[in-house]
Order: structure tokens, then sequence, then C-alpha cells
């Protein structure tokens, strides 16, 4: 990946792996806040480059470091995010630098560098600076690195809000330039913002917000979890106190640590919650970036949570291949994509570290088959559009390279593998490596013990706080798997049911209060129930039923909370009843060289034709372009055609009236291409194709539909290629399946044979383990230079992909200042999901070893959810929270 970055995308900031040329900002289509932290300074290179010491490319580091100092321009006019250029930026110019000084001090690389990187990171540190200029010290989210912000030209400075991740994430980056330079302006800059953070926490609860106001302090977002807005501020914590050894820094990160497992953590569960009613959770779903928060609480010393959740993240991943950006409590896919983050990889190398259980190398394996599998490209690893179907993103994050790589090769390496010690330094949340000397270096800041107003906690677990010289484990080699074993079921076998607050409260007291997915409006009890809770129901004329709460009408503030909870389960259970009406996304894949199954885009569903859903071999044939080209008439090359899925442009007539004109002249199925040019799937909702309002059953040939941007890597691989064949299905196939009974391409066996080695490293190590009457780690090596996995670090989700909604018959969900509102159901039978119906098909458990022969991904295609409908239902149920003061 890093030659292909090379190859096809220098000197630009990411690399664009389907395509094969680089990203620029202003020449692709806008995605939103992700392209903020594109600055045209070849952010990917930058971000790599103490990577490529760690896998021991030395060479490689020193040429690209000196392409940094050449070529790199930091004073572009360009409006950057402060977050992202931070961590990703001036983080790999610091890790560059550090491991530079390293290189040089043992004499055999380097010997010419005097700094230039430093030099760089203080140059973008002062242009970081503007963005300070605020009464809070919080900083704007943005700044122009040329006019910095409220320059009449800088184009930003107009915000009012940022997100607690991202002025909270800071210090270290900050602290090490001001350590590494001897101007102490940077840290002064970076602890301000925290003091101010820490002063606006809520005090009962000791939470913070999401996001909150840069001029009043005032939090805009008073929702509280570890994901995604605020993960890093957590982190930064506890390592600017590993780092500078400031104790008001630990003090504060336990503060909040003990709020966190007060009332976020539900394990294996971490859900967020309003930190001014901590007892009540704010959403029902959870976000993959809380996946870095086992791997901190490894560093903190609380192994056994760390275990749990990393565990029950493992079962996602098991079933779906990758973590879904987001996905619910009942682990079905939320926000279906997967832009390769390295969190999870992040927490099992710390877990490996911490207990040296061999499992987690297990774990390991199973992430570097999947990005094989499912990610790998001809040039690079390509993010997943949708988990469910197979189908690619063009992107490729800087954070693959700078992590993801950097986890998974730590992970399996032993420390004669390594050329330093890896010990001496401390991961920035982009996995930067700053020296652990710095803390008594150039300390031009007081250690003055800003923090005030502590809670005494009585929690024992404070004790095994970093630095820590006791035994993390007792001699005991199950230890982690008697944690794990309750835990392996979780997601496929199991609907995990977390216990109520109330609930908690009540004990074994009197009955559990009413679940949604169990009420039946005809049963006495539970109307009962719902009285006691402020539930009113209403028949209505019709036949159906509505629900409304009156908080006030509640028999006790704890009921009240129940019922709220209630309405909210039964407003999911309607949004999905809605949802599981639509049709799923469908996977176009290129199987003919060079491809081989490796590219594969989403496309758009017909509501006629044959359903792939039901042919789960797919259809597969070369393709070929019509004539006409829209389809609109009598084909008039059927030759071309027959037998083959016909390629035409959207357009000029209806999608109904192109099938049957292609499948009159003999095609196999079809490929509906977008017209307007420059339209993608990365940045548009997902189409549907509909019918022409008459019966469709004639049409018995597959359609489906790609937008431009996805229809010109076909129509591209044909110029250059001229046979092309594609698969059409419900979701992409194993490249196993694909070339069963056929010629398998070189690399492919490549790729299979160092799985091979890579399982002979692990039986080594399973022997080495039984032989051994010692529980130490011991890492087998694994050279992962030809398979290069990556990953990422962001504070900010991938944008949600929303499928255009149909026309909804229900009503919809209304809120008043003291009602909540549930979208009329049927009195007699409202809904009972089986937890098995949730991913639309119940899987058996499988083994580590059947999970690694054979992927499971033909069974794993859920209904496809509305991402819009999902997060106005998310907005709706936080609004209710907000106006129902309990």
């Amino acid at each position: 990946s890093f030659v292909s970055l090379q190859e096809h995308a220098y000197p630009a900031d990411e690399l664009m792996p389907l395509t094969c040329r680089g990203r620029v900002r202003g020449q692709e289509p806008s995605r939103g806040d992700v392209d903020d932290a594109l600055g045209k300074f070849s952010l990917t290179l930058i971000d790599t480059l103490d990577t490529l010491v760690v896998l021991n490319r030395t060479k490689e580091f020193e040429e690209a470091v000196k392409k940094v100092i050449t070529d790199v321009n930091l004073d572009n006019d360009i409006v950057v995010s402060v977050f992202e250029t931070n961590i990703r930026v001036l983080g790999g110019l610091l890790g560059g630098h550090s491991v530079a000084i390293m290189l040089k001090e043992k004499g055999e690389f380097m010997q010419w560098y005097s700094g230039e990187l430093l030099h760089m990171a203080k140059e973008l540190g002062y242009k970081l600076l503007p963005a300070f200029n605020t009464t809070s010290g919080l900083p704007y989210p943005r700044v122009n690195l040329k006019f910095g912000v409220r320059h009449p030209e800088a184009r930003t400075g107009t915000e009012t809000d940022t997100c607690t991740a991202c002025a909270g994430t800071l210090i270290l980056e900050f602290a090490a330039l001001s350590r590494f330079t001897g101007t102490s302006v940077f840290e002064e800059y970076a602890r301000k913002a925290l003091d101010f953070i820490w002063e606006k926490r809520q005090r009962s609860s000791n939470l913070v917000g999401v996001t909150i106001n840069i001029h009043t302090g005032d939090w805009v977002r008073k929702d509280s979890g570890v994901g995604a807005g605020i993960d890093s501020y957590y982190e930064y914590l506890l390592k600017a106190y590993v780092l500078l050894g400031d104790d008001s820094f630990l003090e504060r990160f336990n503060t909040h640590y003990d709020a966190i497992m007060r009332y976020i953590s539900q394990p294996p569960l971490l859900l967020d919650v309003h930190i001014h009613k901590p007892m009540l959770n704010a959403r029902t779903w959870m976000d993959s970036l809380l996946a870095f928060f086992p791997g901190l609480q490894v560093l903190k010393g609380d192994i056994r949570p760390a275990i749990e959740t990393h565990e029950m993240l493992y079962q996602v991943i098991k079933k779906h291949n990758f973590l879904p950006e987001a996905f619910t409590t009942d682990f079905r896919v939320h926000w279906a994509q997967h832009p390769l983050r390295p969190e999870f990889a992040e927490s099992t190398y710390f877990l490996y570290k911490a207990t040296g259980d061999p499992y987690y190398l297990e774990v390991g394996k199973t992430l570097i088959e999947n990005l094989n599998k499912y990610a790998r490209v001809p040039c690079g690893f390509a993010a997943m559009k949708d988990v469910r179907t197979g189908s690619h993103e063009d992107r490729m994050d800087s954070f693959f390279l700078a992590e993801m790589f950097k986890y998974l090769y730590l992970l399996f390496a032993d420390k004669e593998d390594m050329i330093f010690d890896i010990e001496d330094y401390i991961f920035t949340t982009e996995a930067h490596l700053l020296p652990l000397w710095l803390s008594t270096t150039n300390q031009t800041i007081s250690k003055k013990n800003t923090t005030t107003e502590y809670t005494e906690l009585d929690d024992s677990n404070f004790d095994w706080t970093c630095p820590n010289t006791q035994i993390l484990f007792p001699n005991d080699p199950t230890f982690a798997q008697s944690i794990r074993e309750p835990l392996k079921n979780v997601v496929d076998k199991s609907c995990p049911r977390g216990i109520s607050r109330a609930e908690e409260s009540l004990g074994s007291g009197p009955k559990p209060p009413l679940r949604a997915r169990d009420f039946m409006a005809s049963n006495p009890e539970h109307l009962e129930i719902l009285k006691k809770m402020g539930v009113s129901l209403i028949h209505l004329k019709d036949g159906r039923v509505q629900l409304v709460q009156h908080a006030v009408q509640a028999a006790s503030s704890l009921d009240a909370e129940d019922g709220l909870r209630f309405m909210q389960e039964m407003i999911e259970i309607s949004s999905q009843q809605q949802k599981e009406q639509q049709l799923p996304p469908r996977a176009v894949q290129i199987v003919s060289h060079p491809f081989f199954g490796r590219v594969v885009l989403t496309a758009g569903p017909a509501q006629f034709g044959m359903d792939l859903s039901k042919h789960k071999a797919g259809t597969r044939g070369f393709v070929a372009t019509i004539k006409p080209y829209n389809g609109c008439s009598e084909i008039t090359n059927p030759e071309a055609v027959k037998e083959k899925i016909a390629l035409m442009q959207r357009g000029q007539c209806m999608f109904a009236e192109k099938a049957r004109n292609i499948q009159k002249a003999g095609a196999i199925g079809g490929i509906v291409i977008d017209d307007n040019e420059g339209s993608s799937s990365d940045t548009a909702p997902l189409f549907q194709m509909a019918g022409d309002g008459k019966n469709t059953d004639d049409i018995t040939i597959p359609m489906l539909f790609l937008f431009n941007k996805e229809g010109n890597i076909i129509l591209d691989a044909i110029r250059e290629y001229e046979a092309v064949e594609v698969l059409l299905s419900d979701k992409a196939k194993d490249r196993a399946t694909i070339f069963k009974g056929k010629t398998i391409p070189n690399y492919i066996i490549d790729s299979n044979l160092e799985m091979d080695n890579m399982d002979q490293k692990l039986s080594e190590n399973d022997s080495q383990k039984q032989s051994s009457e010692e529980t130490a780690s011991a890492s087998q090596g694994v050279d992962l230079a030809s398979e290069e996995p990556e990953g990422g670090d962001s504070s900010d989700l991938a944008e949600p992909d929303p499928l255009s909604p149909a026309p909804a018959e229900s009503d919809s969900v209304s809120t008043s200042n003291q009602d909540s509102y549930v979208p009329d159901t049927e009195a007699s039978s409202i809904p009972n999901p089986e937890c098995a119906q949730a991913d639309n098909q119940p899987q058996e458990q499988k083994t580590d070893t059947e999970s690694d022969s054979k992927a499971n991904w033909d069974n794993k295609v859920p209904p496809m959810e509305s991402i819009l409908a999902d997060w106005n239902e998310d907005i709706e149920a936080f609004e209710m929270m907000e106006k129902d003061e309990l």
C-alpha cells in the first residue's frame, strides 16, 4: 500500500485505491467534514513516517523524510480541521522526528538529519495557534493554514461549537512540541483548553457532553459516552499523565473513569447517557470508535471490563467481517460503513501485551485475513461501503497506514524483530511515537495543580494505575478465558437484554418493567403496567392504538423513567418495521483480470426482475454496452448483448422499459449507469429503481443501478482490458467461492500461503505455551510487509449512507413538551420481534478454526436499514428525553 501511495497518489493527501489515483481536495466531489483532514500537505506520507521505522523499513523512511522536507508546503490557502491536522500531521512530523533522532543516534541511518521535521512541526504549530483566539481557550474547529481564523480571506472563524475530543486531544502533540523546541506557548494553550473542559464538566455526574460552545462553554450536545466526539479526550488525560508526569491529569482521568464505569459501562456494552440524567440511556446503539476503550482500560490496569467489551466487539466482527460504524444493542447494523478503522486492532494489541494470551494472536490473524479477503484491491485496501454486501468505497484514509499496520505488526513481532525498544515511547491517538524522556525535558510549565473539587473515590482499582509494579493477573492462565467464555455467543445465540437501571434498583423486589418487544395491547396485566409508567393507550376507529406518555402521571420517577424507555423501544420497533419493507443494496463484483473479485461496487436494487437475495449464486457474465446506449428502443446490437450483462445509461425512459428491451435482446442481466456526471455512492443516498406502474412479472433478469463514478470504473476497465466479467449478487462473494473449480490467480495463492505461515507461527506459539510452565508472553514474528493492513483514528464518524426511503404509510413520530408519542400500531398484535430476526439470519456459532477456513460471507445480510430514519429516530428520542423532565 505504501508503494501504491508512492506510485499512484503522491503528492496527494490520500490514495483512492479503486481508481488508482490520488485524492486532491477540490478535484473530487466533496465528502463534507471528512475532507477537512486534507490540506494538500501529503497527509498519508507524513502520517506513515514512523510506521516505516516500526516495520524496519529504514531506507524507505529516509527517502520519505527527504520527500517531506523537499516537497511539502504548509502555507496553503486551505481550511483544515484543527483536530485532524494536529493528530495526523503535527503528530506525524513529531513521530518522524522522534524516530529520526533515534536512528541517527544509532549511527547507521539519518546521519544527515538536523531536525528538519521538527522545524516543520513548529511552523505548523504556529499556524494552528490562531484557532485558540477565543475567550474560553477552546480552539475553533477549523483554521486556514495561510490566513488563520477570522481573516477576511480565511473562510472560517464563524463556528460556535466544537467537539470535546476536538478541543481535548491536543496536549500530547503540543506539549511534545514545546518540550522538543523549548517554546512553551504550545503546551500552555493545550493545557488551557483541557482546564476549561474540566471546569465545565457536569458536576453531579462528572461527565462531559459531546459538543461544547467555544465561547460560552455551554454544552450543545448533552449526551455522553466513550465513542465519537469524546473518545480521545479521556485517552489524552491518562496519557498526558504518563508522558508529562502531572498528577492533576491522572486525578481528572480517575474522576471521569469512575463516572464512566458507574453510568456508561453496562458490561459488555458501553452506552451513551445524558450528562444531567446519567441513569437514562441517550441512544440504543454504539459507534465503532469506542473500540479503543478496552486498550485504554489496559493502560489504566482495569483488565476485566476490557476483556468483556473487546470480546463483544470481536463477536460483532465475526458476524460481519468488519466492525460497522454503528450497531445496536442487539447487534444489528445501524450504520453499515467501515473505513478500515484501527481501534479494535489497537485494543487487541494492548490486551495481548497485558495478558500474553495467544487468543489475541488468533484475533489479529482474523483481522488480517478479513483485510486480505474483503478489503484488498489492486492499488491498496479499500474502505467498506457496506459490511453486509461487501461493497467498497474509493477511500483509504491515512490512519490505515499510520495505525492499523503498526498495531498488527507489533502484535506479532518479537522483541528481536524491532530495531528499537517500543516501551520507550507512548502512542498518540494516531499511534505516533513520542519518547517518554520528554517528561524531564524543557519543563517550562510549572506543575500547578489546577484540578479542584474532586470527589473522594472509593475505588481500589486505582491502585493498578500506571506506573504499576504489581502482577495484573493471578497465576492462572485461564483468567482471560474465564471472562470471555460467557460472552462467546453473545451476538449469534442470545438476545442481550441489558438490565434497566430501574431493575437494578428493584433487585429481587417487584415485577420488572415491561419491554416493548413483549407488549400485547390485549393483555390486561400489560395495560396496568403501562398505567403505572404513565403511558396511556388510545383505541382508534380503524383498529389501531396510539400510545402517549405523561411522565407526571407515572406512579414514581422510577416508573416514569421506565415509561420513557418503553416509548423509545416502541419507536425503534415501529421504525424498524418500516425499514424492513425497503430493499437492501446489492453488489457488482468485478471478477475478471486483474481484479479477480477484489473490487466490489455498491449497486442500487430494482423493485422488479430477479430477486438476487433469493438467488444466492447471483448472475455472472461478461458486460457489453448496448446500442442505443439509453436502452429506450429495440436493441440494435443483440449479437453483442446475448448471454451478457448489458450496460446502459439512465434517462429518457422508464427503467422497466430498458429491462424489457435488453431481455428481449437476450441479455442475462442489466446495469444502469447514472447520467449525472460525478455522482457517487460515496456522497449520494442509495438509489432504488422503481417499476413503471404496470405489472412487471414479465421481467425475469436482474437489474442493478450504479452511480456515475462506480459505472465509470467498469467502463474504464472495458477500455483497458476489453473483456470484463462481473458478478451481480445480493452481497460480495468470497473469492475462493468465485474461483471454485477455476484457476486461482497467483497473488491470491500467495496471500493464502502467508496465512499458512501465520498458522504455523501460531501453532509454534501454542506449543511453546504448552511446554512452558511460565505464562510470560512470547509472540511470533510475522512479516506483514507484503500484506500491509492499515487502519485509522478519527474523532468524526463516516457519514451515514441513507437509503432513499419509500413513502411511509405510518404516521410520523411527534413530541410535545410533556408527552411522548409512538406511531400507531395494531391493537391486538403489536409486533414481538425475535432476536434471531434482527439480522434476518440465525447463525450457528462457529469455532475459530471454521472461521479461518471458510468465511461465512453469504449468510450475513440483514435487511437494509434506513440510516436517515434511524437518525431522525435518535434525534426525536433525544428531544423527548430533553423535554420530558422527570
